[in-house]
């Protein structure tokens, strides 16, 4: 066979192996980091939040492989510790806006009229003010902790799922097996969430891996903020704020927090995009 007959297949080769090393690349990378929050107890070498004074801003070493902080505490335990608490707040921040957004998408979709017309104003409203910025203010309102970071991710995050799920009902309802459905005498919840929603939540799902990337910057952010999870928890964005003053003299304070950071994020956006080729979502 020639290389001229072979030719216009190869680049179908390699993006069917570009969309395998990017599941292998996403995946292990949330592997690792779950394992990690899993067995923080055992893998971590020292208590996070144990003091030392005598060990204060030391530069990696064998004892302590990522250094210590300001006030003696093992960096490599607290990026440890940190792994847990930051993907509780990826996946909490992506599960709740999941939930809402799809019953309400579903809803606006499959009824329509006045029904559809109120939802979709909601989500025109929320989508007309800056994300970090509502989300910000809502946090404020409430007071700096966690369960407002979720609140605040509740209920502003629900909108891109409702618009998703929303367009794929438009299109499912209409097709053969929902009007078959309907003159069987189905009922309106088993028809939206037995016969359509399963087919229309594909999208979705694939999304919700790369809005855990958004959760999880922003988490981070808030918390750096000094609006989310407060000093002296371990959690990643706590750490490149308390790192921030000693940024010349103890680089690794905020450098080892600020790479897990990009690590898992980097994993979250590659495993969703890798999802949605193999999938044929995007298309």
């Amino acid at each position: 066979m020639s290389i001229e007959a072979i030719a216009p297949t190869s680049p179908g080769w390699r993006r069917f192996f570009g969309r395998r090393l990017m599941l292998a690349v996403g995946a292990g990378l949330l592997l690792f980091f779950v394992l990690l929050a899993i067995g923080a107890p055992i893998v971590a070498p020292y208590d996070p939040i144990m003091q030392n004074a005598e060990v204060r801003l030391q530069a990696p070493s064998l004892l302590h492989p990522f250094g210590t902080d300001n006030f003696g505490r093992d960096i490599l335990s607290r990026v440890i510790w940190g792994a847990r608490l930051d993907l509780q707040m990826a996946l909490i921040g992506v599960v709740f806006p999941f939930l809402i957004g799809t019953t309400v998408g579903t809803m606006a979709g499959f009824f329509g009229g006045i029904v559809d017309a109120l939802f979709m104003r909601l989500v025109d409203i929320i989508l007309a003010f800056p994300f970090l910025v509502l989300m910000l203010s809502i946090i404020a309102i409430l007071g700096p902790g966690l369960g407002s970071f979720y609140i605040a991710m509740a209920l502003v995050g629900w909108v891109s799922y409702a618009r998703l799920i929303r367009a794929q009902m438009l299109v499912l309802k209409g097709s053969d097996y929902a009007v078959a459905a309907v003159s069987l005498g189905f009922s309106r919840p088993r028809i939206m969430f037995r016969h359509l929603l399963p087919n229309a939540i594909a999208g979705s799902v694939v999304f919700s891996m790369s809005d855990a990337t958004l959760v999880l910057l922003s988490g981070a952010a808030v918390s750096y903020l000094g609006l989310g999870v407060q000093p002296p928890t371990a959690e990643w964005g706590v750490m490149v704020a308390e790192g921030q003053s000693f940024i010349t003299t103890a680089w690794w304070i905020t450098l080892f927090p600020g790479l897990s950071i990009v690590c898992l994020a980097f994993g979250f956006s590659m495993l969703g995009d890798a999802l949605g080729e193999l999938l044929g979502v995007h298309e």
